[in-house]
């Protein structure tokens, strides 16, 4: 349990009634000359309207100050009641005890992926993160739509916040972060979340959202290694659904699909793998991963598509296939020479 969750958010109320007790206090002491028991007492017993009387005679002034002491403190015992009942019984105090115990697992998480705005796209992006099995972090000033379709779901972790401010950045964890979606909804603030990632984590892969073509250029020259238009992806769909409509119903079921579906996915080989040095036919991956070789890409950065099976493997190749979750796992497995 964070207790300093829940001294912020009871501050206000408890800080005003300490000021009332505390002028209380004084104006007895200097007014009356009473001594701190007896200040201390009267100033409770007025401010909490108990009705016990003076503990002492007040002179026209005493009454005058007792008079103003119990206006205050009325309306302020009022506020810091309500304060109080609404944080208990609202829900409020289980609101920050969750946002408490999610801070702790966001500082736990590594090589996760930060997706900066909780909006139509950024939504899309974390379900799909979520059913590849991914780590993901979501930044958001308005967090109420995405919990709501998320409710239940133990992989939402979230950070509420404005994403183009360094601090909130930090606390998604972005210095252990694998990667970081810009999906805001407007360009500018897009532009300053990927100036801010990339000047907090240089090794960052970093994808962004825009509107404007425009911006394309101003995005890649802040650091973006890649901007999508979603407006553009949309037409390019719409025109699919006309031309060939099969291959897009293929598609979207491959995409839409439970934990079982097949993506296609891509492994590097790294220079202590097995694979080095095998043609694909020796390599075998269909038998032994399971996995269906669709491309292939050079460490030049040359793309062979349906990549001959006499094609020999090389530290830096990246094979892009057809693969379920299972058949991802046994293929990075294998690339990586683990």
């Amino acid at each position: 349990m964070d207790f300093r969750l829940i001294l912020r958010r009871l501050a206000l109320p408890l800080s005003l009634l300490a000021v009332v007790y505390a002028a209380g206090v004084a104006g007895y002491m200097i007014l009356q000359g009473w001594d701190f028991p007896d200040a201390s007492y009267m100033t409770i017993i007025t401010v909490a309207t108990v009705g016990y009387g003076e503990t002492r005679p007040l002179d026209p002034l005493g009454r005058w100050f007792t008079t103003a002491l119990i206006l205050g403190g009325m309306g302020t015992m009022l506020y810091a009641v309500s304060s109080v009942t609404a944080f208990f019984v609202e829900g409020e105090l289980r609101t920050l005890l969750r946002r408490g115990k999610m801070d702790k697992a966001i500082s736990r998480l590594s090589d996760h992926h930060i997706i900066c705005g909780a909006g139509r796209v950024g939504s899309v992006i974390l379900a799909e993160l979520l059913r590849t099995g991914q780590k993901a972090v979501v930044v958001d000033r308005d967090m109420h739509l995405l919990e709501e379709e998320f409710q239940g779901n133990p992989g939402l972790l979230t950070v509420e916040g404005d994403a183009t401010h360094d601090s909130v950045l930090e606390r998604a964890g972005i210095q252990r972060a694998r990667g970081l979606l810009a999906a805001l909804s407007e360009d500018k603030d897009n532009l300053f979340v990927v100036l801010s990632a990339r000047s907090m984590n240089p090794g960052l892969r970093i994808i962004a959202r825009a509107d404007e073509e425009s911006t394309r250029d101003k995005l890649l020259k802040a650091g973006a290694d890649a901007v999508v238009f979603p407006h553009t992806i949309g037409g390019l769909r719409m025109a699919s659904e006309m031309l060939r409509p099969n291959v897009v119903t293929f598609l979207d079921q491959m995409l839409r699909w439970g934990d079982g579906s097949l993506r296609v996915e891509e492994a590097e080989v790294q220079e202590r793998s097995s694979l080095v040095d095998q043609t694909l036919s020796e390599a075998d991956l269909s038998t032994r991963t399971g996995a269906l070789v669709v491309a292939l890409r050079s460490r030049g950065g040359e793309f062979l598509f349906n990549p001959p099976r006499e094609r020999r493997l090389a530290p830096g190749d990246v094979l892009v296939v057809l693969a379920d979750q299972a058949q991802r796992r046994a293929l990075l497995k294998l690339a990586g020479g683990d």
